[in-house]
């Protein structure tokens, strides 16, 4: 290969490597991605924020179960470790505020309903997934459980190559968050349909649901001084709905970590007695060239 041949291949390999790096950026172009948010949760320790727990469930049951269902987990578990940390007292008096839990058959063999029980799930708005679409312009308002998890985004290079080293995986609650506050006029020249919303990042701009939250809508409970510690603002909302929803989606996150961390302990300190287990056996065998 001559120095002229050689020199273009190099320039032809620079060049594939720039513009694969660019891909994403160019194919992400006019479509803006969901600012990284600050969780008290990333990393590999990190933990939930209690009182932002709590706060994401006032937000979760005032607003968001009104049309999305969130019955994979029981009242019972927002009273269990890693969780909200509300006590016994306060989940049975929350499930006993329901008292529309169906229940049965009875010794008449008809349906019932009744007050609600620490082992009962959350209700869901609606009957069915055709009474939620009835309800809802023919949209439906899929379950908030696994969100956190079914929702993310790509981050493009370089950010993928540290979120392996980082252990970022915080992308379904940074798209929620943005996705709550991302509502805007439509653009100029763009037409929105009866039941349409525009928001700046859902992927094509529209949106069946309308804006869930305002400033002031939900009253988070007050300090002291008669204040909230945090703004009620549609931004503190939706970062703490969106934190809520992390926890429903892995309610043992605190343990995994935990769990992790003390393998990781286990197995660095296995290696360290296998290295020397191996030194002390292959000590005891004459050295293969002084055999010779």
């Amino acid at each position: 290969m001559s120095k002229m041949s050689l020199r273009l291949s190099l320039a032809g390999l620079v060049t594939g490597l720039a513009l694969a790096a660019a891909s994403p950026a160019l194919a992400a172009e006019g479509a803006p991605k969901p600012p990284a948010q600050s969780w008290s949760f990333s990393g590999p320790f990190g933990k939930f924020d209690r009182a932002q727990l709590q706060r994401g469930f006032k937000v979760a049951k005032e607003v968001c179960a009104n049309c999305h269902a969130m019955s994979l987990i029981r009242f019972r578990n927002l009273a269990e470790p890693g969780g909200p940390g509300f006590t016994p007292s306060q989940v049975a008096a929350l499930a006993a505020s329901y008292t529309n839990i169906k229940d049965g058959p009875n010794d008449s063999g008809e349906m019932f309903e009744r007050p609600g029980r620490p082992a009962d799930a959350f209700p869901a708005p609606f009957a069915n997934e055709q009474a939620a679409r009835a309800a809802n312009g023919g949209a439906y308002p899929p379950p908030i459980d696994m969100l956190a998890k079914a929702r993310t985004y790509e981050r493009g290079f370089p950010k993928f190559v540290f979120d392996i080293f980082t252990q970022y995986q915080e992308q379904g609650p940074d798209y929620i968050v943005a996705l709550l506050t991302g509502y805007r006029d439509p653009p100029a020249g763009v037409t929105l349909l009866p039941g349409q919303n525009y928001n700046n990042f859902m992927p094509g701009h529209l949106i069946a649901m309308p804006k869930p939250l305002s400033d002031g809508q939900v009253e988070y409970p007050k300090g002291p001084d008669g204040k909230s510690p945090v703004p009620e603002t549609v931004e503190q909302y939706a970062k703490d709905v969106a934190a809520f929803m992390v926890w429903m989606a892995e309610p043992h996150l605190e343990a995994r970590k935990r769990l992790g961390f003390q393998v990781m302990i286990f197995l660095a300190l296995f290696a360290g007695l296998l290295y020397f287990t191996k030194k002390k056996i292959w000590a005891r065998l004459p050295d293969h060239a002084s055999a010779h």
